[in-house]
């Protein structure tokens, strides 16, 4: 009744016991006063447990055990010494609590002076426990030569049949990649439990050996929840999502119990295949099973929807989530940034530090990206001031980040003072760099580095390929383009995907090479997409080929019969040959089908306010303010010797109403609106939806020179950095 007593979870009780002993008992028993300390130690009630221990005469062996257990797992550990200290015997318990003492704080040096400690003291106390706990220890901390060495410590003393020693030794070959050594320890075991082929099989699925964790897990005398959750997440992780799905029914049908390791590994599979159906089925079970109000669960499920592209129930899904962490927010943060919607990753990042919750590198990173694709480079600063205060610059994640973003903002010298500053590099570092100088069409530079990061042993991707092929198509590099192209394939072993053959059909395009542009079409695997065709079809209008022009807008228009870039880019080639009755026809074709052009808008920021303006647009507050500055302008760069390019114009109006439509066009306007707002000495950044037309190129041009200020503008395609009356791009694009 009083071991019963003193195993309660109750403090009060345990001191009311303890009152009572002390009345009643004139001299306790050793066995009472163990039973009294083991409680208070299981109450971390540390103070009173070391008082009944200073209460006992004479204590013993398991009495100086107890005691010293109290501060082992408390992590005191100048009192865990004290006590070690004083004992006058010590056995394998003694010893395996002050290692363990040192493990729990992190002090592995010093768990590992313990343990030699242990060694030289006789060896006889070592035991099952010690090696167990060494092993992982070794292995946390990736002392492979160590662990080797306990191996074969453990051989010596005669532990190598125990599972218990087993397990961990499994564990820690196959943690540090010799899977081959595990698998031998594993096989000379006389026994193996279900804890035992769990490892294994863990082992086997980290190393890749798919086929192997199979067979083993077939031949399994007895499975558990945890073997089938262990094999469907190494399937997941090994990229075979749609067997994963297979075998996580088939665990259904067993009646196993499910929790929430398992929905987290089968959420991961349906996200990989954005398998949807399969992923709401999965929804609806989690509710039924009382899982959805679990965190982890539920992050699941919105990275689940997000990478199925469907938002609106992972905003849903996430909105509903009772508790939310670190990780339930960053898959939100990505989800939406993965998706297209940055302005929202943005304020989602913002809730969640409202809500208290630190940003770790990997939501800082995605965040970061999210500024990148809005071209936000106020914004995108200020997360960069954060990694500097927080430290999380250190990592390579938001480091990547901020490269990106700097060459995607039109900060290139920025962007490569980060990427010299990093101590680490890795693949998407120089990706990143070689993206971003490919944006700015400077081909030398982006070459340069390509080939630096060959000499530094890094394997480049197809990403860093697009970025190289696409600055020899921007620098009208064919011919490098052409060997770029056949060494990425025959080299480096990468398979073209459509983004390779679009940068290829644009090389050809755009340095008006179509023929054989027309001829690398007809030889590809596969057809091009509507980018591919649409940018065949616009350096045919540039270079006047209405025959190849032809054949790309009927192809454009099989592909994508609502694309109206065929129709419009068709309707500028006929305009500028003034052939009317054409432009009409496909006027009322595109009325017909009800295909509507993509309005051309251009948008510059000012004061954390996105002005956005469209062609001949008047809604601006400072709309007279604008037209009135671009009449100054144009004055002034007709005095420079400026010929307003007509050709640009599809419609047939008279010469002075053409003139006055190049004049209004969106990125005009938004030019205008910075030269009069942005202070002197900064430079005007714009962003437009679409490219940028040939009339506008050649004004900005001139109005960078009679301004004396730099314009950076980003189209559809690239930057294009104006200043003292010459463009980055060198007039090619």
């Amino acid at each position: 009744m009083l071991k019963l007593w003193c195993q309660s979870q109750n403090q009060n009780q345990i001191k009311k016991l303890h009152c009572f002993i002390l009345k009643t008992i004139a001299n306790p028993e050793t066995f009472l006063l163990n039973n009294l300390i083991n409680a208070y130690s299981k109450l971390n009630n540390t103070g009173y447990a070391r008082q009944v221990f200073e209460e006992i005469p004479q204590p013993n062996q398991f009495s100086w055990n107890t005691v010293l257990s109290v501060y082992s797992k408390c992590g005191n550990i100048s009192r865990m010494l004290d006590v070690f200290n004083r004992m006058p015997k010590r056995d394998g318990v003694s010893w395996n609590l002050i290692i363990s003492g040192y493990a729990s704080r992190g002090l592995a040096i010093d768990a590992l002076e313990a343990y030699k400690l242990m060694l030289e003291d006789g060896g006889m106390s070592l035991n099952r426990i010690t090696f167990s706990t060494m092993l992982i220890l070794s292995s946390d901390n990736g002392w492979i030569r160590m662990s080797r060495q306990i191996h074969g410590q453990i051989v010596k003393w005669g532990f190598e049949l125990y599972v218990f020693v087993g397990s961990p030794l499994v564990d820690m070959y196959a943690k540090a990649g010799l899977i081959y050594e595990a698998e031998k320890v594993f096989n000379e075991l006389p026994e193996r439990n279900v804890v035992m082929y769990n490892t294994m099989i863990m082992g086997f699925l980290r190393s890749g050996m798919v086929r192997e964790s199979k067979s083993l897990f077939q031949d399994m005398p007895e499975k558990d929840s945890i073997s089938w959750t262990t094999m469907i997440t190494g399937l997941t992780q090994n990229g075979l999502d749609r067997e994963a799905l297979v075998l996580f029914r088939r665990m259904r049908l067993e009646g196993l119990p499910i929790d929430q390791f398992t929905f987290g590994s089968i959420l991961t599979a349906c996200g990989g295949l954005q398998a949807i159906e399969e992923g709401k089925q999965l929804h609806a079970y989690i509710v039924r099973t009382y899982h959805s109000e679990n965190v982890f669960v539920g992050s699941a499920l919105v990275d689940m929807y997000s990478k199925c592209r469907n938002i609106k129930y992972a905003g849903s899904t996430f909105s509903r989530m009772p508790n939310k962490n670190i990780v339930s927010w960053t898959a939100m943060v990505v989800g939406y940034g993965q998706n297209g919607f940055s302005e929202e990753a943005v304020k989602a990042f913002c809730d969640m530090q409202r809500n208290g919750v630190e940003p770790d590198d990997f939501t800082l990173g995605s965040v970061i990206s999210s500024c990148a694709n809005l071209a936000s480079l106020e914004e995108g600063a200020q997360f960069h001031g954060r990694a500097l205060v927080s430290g999380l610059i250190s990592f390579i994640t938001v480091s990547n980040a901020l490269v990106t973003l700097y060459g995607k903002c039109g900060s290139i010298e920025d962007s490569h003072s980060l990427f010299d500053e990093m101590s680490v590099k890795d693949e998407v570092s120089w990706t990143a760099l070689v993206s971003g100088y490919a944006q700015f069409g400077k081909a030398t530079e982006t070459i340069d580095l390509y080939e630096k990061m060959l000499e530094h042993g890094l394997q480049p991707d197809g990403v860093t390929f697009v970025g190289v092929l696409s600055a020899c198509s921007r620098a009208g590099l064919v011919d490098k383009g052409k060997i770029y192209f056949e060494s990425m394939v025959k080299e480096h072993g990468i398979t073209p995907i459509l983004d390779h053959y679009t940068c290829m059909i644009d090389l050809f395009s755009r340095s008006g090479r179509l023929v054989e542009a027309k001829d690398f079409i007809q030889k590809m695997p596969c057809t091009p997409d509507s980018i591919g065709w649409a940018t065949l079809l616009s350096s045919c209008r540039t270079h006047g080929n209405m025959e190849i022009g032809k054949w790309a807008a009927e192809s454009l228009l099989e592909l994508d019969p609502e694309n109206p870039a065929s129709y419009v880019l068709l309707t500028s080639m006929y305009a500028a040959k003034e052939n009317w009755a054409e432009v009409a026809q496909l006027r009322r074709a595109m009325r017909d089908k009800g295909v509507r052009k993509e309005p051309g808008c251009s948008w510059i920021k000012y004061k954390n306010r996105v002005h956005i303006f469209s062609a001949d647009d008047k809604s601006s507050p400072f709309s007279d303010q604008i037209y009135a500055e671009l009449e100054k302008l144009n004055a002034k760069m007709i005095d420079e010797g400026y010929v307003p390019d007509v050709t640009h114009v599809m419609h047939r109006v008279e010469e002075s109403d053409k003139i006055k439509l190049l004049n209004h066009h969106s990125e005009r306007l938004a030019i205008a609106f910075g030269l009069i707002f942005i202070p002197p000495g900064l430079p005007i950044r714009v962003v437009k939806n679409l490219r940028v037309c040939g009339d506008c190129h050649s004004a900005t041009k001139i109005i960078s020179k009679i301004t004396q200020r730099e314009i950076l503008v980003r189209d559809a395609v690239r930057f294009h950095l104006f200043k003292d009356g010459k463009c980055s791009c060198g007039d090619f694009w």
